[in-house]
C-alpha cells in the first residue's frame, strides 16, 4: 500500500512550497528563545533578554493578524515579500544593536518590528487547501503533514538556536532564524 503521505506530493509544485514552508516557519520557533539567549550572553540582563522576548511575541500576535488580512486581501506574493523585509531587516537592527550595546529602546524598537513575521505555516496549509479543495482525504493528509512539520520546527528549532548562540557567538541564532526565512 503506497504511503498516503508520498501520495500528496504528487501534485507539482507541492515539494517545493513545502520545504519552503518548512524553513519559513523555523523562525516561529527560534526568534524568541534566540533573543533571550544573544541578549543574556552580550548584556548579562536576564530581564533585559525576557522583556525583549515577549515584545516579539506581542508584536506578532498584534502584527500577524495585519499581515494575514493584507494576504488575504492582495495574496501572498504581494504581502509576504515586503513583510519579510520589514522583519529581517528588523532582525538586522536588533543584532547590530545588541553587539553595539545601543540604548534599550533601541533593541525594543527593533524587537517590535521583528513581530512582522509572517505566518508560513498558514500560508502554507491554504496552499494545500486549493491544491486539494475537492478531495478530503489528500487533504486530510496534508494537514496531517503540516502538524508534524509544525511540531518538528518546535522541537528542534529552539534547540538549533540555543546551541548556535551559546557554541558559535551570540548572534547565531536569531541569524540563522532570519535566513531561514528569507530562504523560505
Amino acid at each position: 500500500m503506497p504511503s498516503p503521505y508520498r501520495a500528496i506530493f504528487a501534485a507539482p509544485g507541492t515539494l517545493a512550497f513545502s520545504a519552503a514552508g518548512f524553513l519559513g516557519r523555523m523562525p516561529l520557533s527560534m526568534m524568541g528563545v534566540g533573543i533571550v539567549a544573544m541578549v543574556s550572553q552580550l548584556t548579562g540582563r536576564y530581564s533585559l533578554a525576557g522583556w525583549l522576548s515577549a515584545t516579539l511575541a506581542l508584536s506578532a500576535a498584534v502584527l500577524g493578524p495585519q499581515v494575514s488580512r493584507l494576504v488575504d486581501r492582495h495574496g501572498q506574493s504581494r504581502v509576504l515579500r515586503p513583510a519579510l523585509l520589514i522583519s529581517v531587516a528588523a532582525v538586522g537592527g536588533l543584532l547590530v544593536c545588541a553587539r553595539q550595546g545601543a540604548p534599550n529602546w533601541m533593541l525594543f524598537a527593533f524587537t517590535a518590528c521583528a513581530g512582522c513575521i509572517p505566518a508560513v505555516g498558514a500560508m502554507t496549509r491554504s496552499r494545500w487547501a486549493a491544491i486539494y479543495h475537492g478531495s478530503p482525504r489528500e487533504l486530510h493528509t496534508a494537514y496531517a503533514f503540516e502538524s508534524i512539520a509544525d511540531e518538528v520546527c518546535f522541537i528542534v528549532g529552539p534547540i538549533i538556536s540555543i546551541g548556535l548562540s551559546t557554541v558559535w557567538f551570540p548572534e547565531a541564532g536569531p541569524l540563522l532564524a532570519a535566513a531561514f526565512l528569507v530562504v523560505g
